[in-house]
């Protein structure tokens, strides 16, 4: 079954290791195929990592896209020690992306990575209001 994406006007997407950028019509694209896919909206650039949740996020979304993810491991695993001595709160949500990891499931992964951005945007925004 082919994964049907739908492009607005200028949209970019990856495919692989290609970046593809749509012209200036809305397309609709059909894939099939194992290559990973993200689309823009799902993107995260490495400027924009600048809190630790983001920069685990990266490291999936580096995971995801790459043919060996095992090489990304030392440093993701890296990122989530610090996530959890400095946020013991996040262990269950980090728990349940490690086992999206375990099972191959990284796009799912990248997908419970965003709640765990979006807690510690809440986190962060009680600290400054404290």
């Amino acid at each position: 079954m082919a994964l049907k994406v739908e492009l607005k006007p200028g949209e970019r997407f990856i495919l692989g290791d290609s970046i593809i950028t749509n012209d200036d019509q809305r397309t609709r694209l059909f894939i099939e195929g194992d290559a990973p896919i993200l689309r823009e909206k799902d993107i995260l650039r490495l400027d924009d990592a600048d809190t630790p949740c983001k920069k685990i996020y990266l490291m999936l979304q580096m995971m995801y896209l790459s043919p060996d993810p095992v090489q990304h491991h030392d440093l993701y695993f890296s990122l989530v020690n610090e996530v959890l001595e400095a946020a013991p709160s996040t262990r269950e949500m980090i728990e349940n992306i490690n086992n999206k990891i375990l099972t191959g499931e990284l796009y799912k992964a990248l997908k419970e990575t965003r709640k765990l951005i979006e807690y510690e945007r809440e986190l962060l925004a009680n600290v400054k209001t404290a």
